[in-house]
């Protein structure tokens, strides 16, 4: 197993953790995902710096919009009314329609920084980071 992954298990393996500590939980996820990008994408130093500025911009937007729906959803009585589960399914294809609108417009920032090989790659890299931390919280939890 590599290191990558024990710090991966590490992290979650962690349990029952004040607010504080879940923060800290996340920020630690968040450098491991950084970090695994950068080994995937082998980017240079002057490339690295203006492609995280990119992505971390995209990546905040790409946020706000769910953040959005998550609050509107929120604000719904349970269980939702016929006018409320309208209001929300047309807020869904709206924050659908807008996230699709960002990953084009900064697909193409990226590719401008990066390259379509890169760009692809990176991808690739955000999915196998994905299933290594759904993997391990399943080995977690057959324990």
């Amino acid at each position: 197993m590599s290191r990558f992954l024990y710090i991966i298990i590490f992290c979650f393996g962690i349990q029952a953790m004040p607010l504080s500590a879940q923060e800290n939980k996340k920020d630690k996820i968040e450098q491991l995902r950084v970090a695994y990008i950068n080994k995937h994408l082998e980017l240079s130093e002057s490339d690295a710096q203006k492609f995280w500025m990119v992505y971390n911009e995209y990546k905040q937007k790409q946020r706000a919009s769910k953040q959005t729906y998550r609050q509107a959803l929120k604000q719904k009585p349970k269980p939702l009314s016929q006018a409320d589960a309208e209001e929300l399914y047309r807020l869904d294809l709206q924050i659908r329609q807008t996230d699709l609108d960002l990953h084009k417009q900064y697909s193409q920032k990226l590719k401008e920084v990066i390259g379509v090989k890169k760009l692809m790659e990176l991808q690739l890299a955000e999915q196998a980071f994905r299933r290594e931390v759904v993997n391990n919280i399943r080995e977690r939890e057959k324990r």
